[in-house]
């Protein structure tokens, strides 16, 4: 049995022109309950024999019958239809500007410029992937930013 005290569960994120992409970063959750809305999200779920909890309000709405996402050994990972796929980048995930500074990091591994997007996230490890399964991940290939000194 978990204990009574209830943790904030840690989360990245990035995003494309059409959708999110969430991680939340616990290993082995069980007992997990994860439910998306147009507008917020909400989970509970046990991890290493602590209760952890998250719940957000998205900045902008989203498509939730649109999106997935999968209980991995090393985290869970959704990914999230925006509502509008031809809107600009989001300037931020949560409504409220303050809550996002204590609670979501930026998912570096994932994460490109707006003018620099090329294709959508790699969702291949992502059940009901919703027809985007083979799409090449990653950002693999792209010239280094900052690479050496000349």
């Amino acid at each position: 049995m978990a204990s009574s005290t209830i943790n904030t569960a840690p989360m990245k994120w990035a995003q494309r022109s059409d959708s999110l992409y969430l991680t939340i970063a616990l290993p082995d959750v069980k007992e997990e309950t994860i439910n998306l809305s147009d507008d917020e999200l909400h989970f509970k779920g046990i991890s290493g024999g602590k209760s952890y909890e998250l719940n957000i309000t998205f900045f902008k709405k989203t498509k939730s019958e649109d999106s997935s996402y999968k209980v991995l050994p090393r985290s869970i990972q959704m990914n999230v239809m925006k509502d509008n796929a031809d809107e600009e980048f989001w300037t931020r995930l949560l409504k409220d500007k303050a809550l996002e500074k204590n609670r979501v990091k930026i998912d570096w591994d994932r994460y490109v410029d707006e003018d620099e997007e090329e294709e959508g996230f790699d969702t291949s490890n992502l059940d009901g992937g919703q027809g985007m399964g083979g799409m090449p991940g990653g950002m693999g290939g792209m010239p280094g930013g900052m690479g050496g000194m000349p």
